[in-house]
């Protein structure tokens, strides 16, 4: 998303908010906003928007540049915005990479800030007849970053507009304001964690995760499946607060018994280290009853098939260690005389009298070089649930529950001895998405076949559901002794 007069004004309003003071001698910049050319453009003349990033090390030294265009004067690294962007605070820390080296991964946010300019600067630019510029004034949006490791990382100065680099004590930072402003929020250059999310499981091994859309490129882990959790905002007063608020923002879930469990690292939107504090909960519902307002879905998983999902490497190994730390207990053997039945779901869509099939592969445990409807083993969960996941995980397939109607049942046994194994077929009114091959060592192709000519191989109880759908049947046995 590009930089929008809309998200300066934001910024700057909520600056104002916080130092009502400066109203009068911001007003050329408020005025600058109500305009109709660019802000951010420096072509945009008798003033624009620029920025810079105040970077502070453990030692709270903040660093600062021998700018060449300022005359050699000591300044902390920062520019003009670029058309590619997304906001102010973005264009700082690719001014910072420019001038110093130094990338966004090598910082962090702070919590006194949260992303927040801690001073907005006011200062008159010479002229440049060199370049065409007459004078102008700067309204300069300073962004503090703490960085992420103890020593400071090598510096390497873009020498065209950099002559030198120096730390200062934050009691020697050149601008006063700035110096006052930083003395003032009692920064001690050491990060901390700013987001936080949480592990949620039911004890018994299943894990509870969040698909987030996948046509959202700005969002974090846009397409993945993650954890419930956020970044903190000013009401929180700790990161338990932020945790319990992201759940019930999110899913209107409260989890009991939340404990701080990790503290991880991740790269946020801006390209910034975010230390995230994970926190683990329990909780023993159905998914499918949350009201979600992010992201696609929320569903119970296994760590067997974390592999098979979507997910930063970071998240899975995490999830991976607190399920090898957190064994999930035996199953209790049944009563005496009582036989489990595995339940599987199995999708039926039609389109212009023709069903989809997907072929599986030729080393899959079952039916190896069938064809078969798209289908899962139910886990800990509801079977319009388990359908949901499993359309999304295998062909990309969003489906809502409201949609679906089971429209057969089959109850077979392969052979005698065999489990005994149920059969749910729902029928789909409506999806979204076209299918993909999401796991393609289970099946190799999707395919919509003309219901009357159905192909060979198929599984045998998929042939005999589908002719039951077909002729209206909703019941059919395979195997049983008569």
């Amino acid at each position: 998303m590009p930089l929008t007069r809309s998200a300066i004004r934001t910024t700057a309003e909520a600056y104002l908010a916080r130092h009502p003071h400066e109203r009068e001698a911001l007003a050329g910049l408020m005025s600058l906003l109500d305009g109709v050319d660019d802000p951010a453009d420096r072509g945009t003349l008798p003033a624009h928007v620029t920025c810079s990033a105040v970077v502070i090390d453990r030692r709270c030294r903040v660093l600062h540049i021998r700018h060449r265009a300022s005359g050699g004067l000591l300044l902390t690294p920062g520019g003009h915005a670029e058309p590619g962007d997304r906001s102010l605070l973005v264009a700082a820390l690719r001014e910072l990479s420019e001038e110093t080296g130094i990338p966004p991964g090598a910082v962090c946010l702070t919590r006194q800030l949260l992303g927040s300019p801690i001073d907005i600067d006011v200062h008159d630019i010479d002229a440049r007849p060199s370049k065409g510029e007459p004078a102008h004034r700067h309204y300069d949006f300073r962004y503090v970053f703490h960085l992420a490791d103890e020593e400071p990382p090598a510096i390497t100065l873009q020498d065209e507009e950099v002559s030198g680099a120096q730390w200062l004590p934050l009691t020697e930072v050149r601008s006063s304001t700035l110096r006052g402003k930083l003395l003032h929020a009692r920064l001690d250059g050491r990060p901390e964690p700013l987001s936080a999310s949480a592990i949620i499981h039911d004890g018994h091994g299943r894990y509870l995760l969040h698909l987030r859309d996948a046509n959202k490129p700005w969002i974090w882990e846009p397409g993945c499946w993650s954890l419930l959790g956020g970044g903190r905002e000013p009401q929180d007063r700790t990161l338990l607060d932020t945790v319990r608020r992201e759940l019930r923002e999110e899913a209107d879930l409260t989890a009991s018994a939340l404990v701080p469990y990790a503290v991880e690292c991740v790269t946020g939107t801006d390209g910034t280290r975010v230390p995230v504090q994970v926190f683990t909960g329990r909780w023993n519902g159905d998914p499918a009853r949350l009201p979600l307002t992010e992201g696609v879905m929320v569903a119970w998983m296994r760590p067997e098939k974390f592999p098979y999902l979507t997910m930063l490497p970071s998240t899975r190994a995490l999830l991976e260690r607190h399920a090898t730390e957190h064994r999930a207990p035996a199953e209790a053997a049944p009563a005496s005389g009582t036989v489990l039945n595995v339940v599987g779901v199995h999708l039926y869509l039609e389109r212009d009298d023709q069903v989809l099939l997907g072929l599986r592969h030729p080393d899959s445990a079952y039916a190896g070089g069938s064809w078969h409807l798209l289908a899962g083993h139910c886990e800990a969960e509801a079977a319009t649930a388990c359908l949901v996941r499993e359309a999304y995980e295998e062909a990309g397939l969003v489906v809502d529950p409201a949609d679906v109607e089971l429209v057969h049942t089959v109850h077979m046994v392969d052979r005698p001895g065999d489990r005994p194994r149920i059969g749910l077929f729902f029928r789909a009114r409506r999806w979204e998405g076209t299918p993909e091959l999401r796991e393609p060592d289970t099946c190799v192709s999707w395919q919509w076949w003309n219901a009357k000519d159905l192909p060979e191989p198929l599984v045998p109880y998929t042939r005999a559901a589908i002719e039951g759908i077909r002729a209206g049947r909703v019941y059919t046995e395979l195997g049983w002794a008569r």
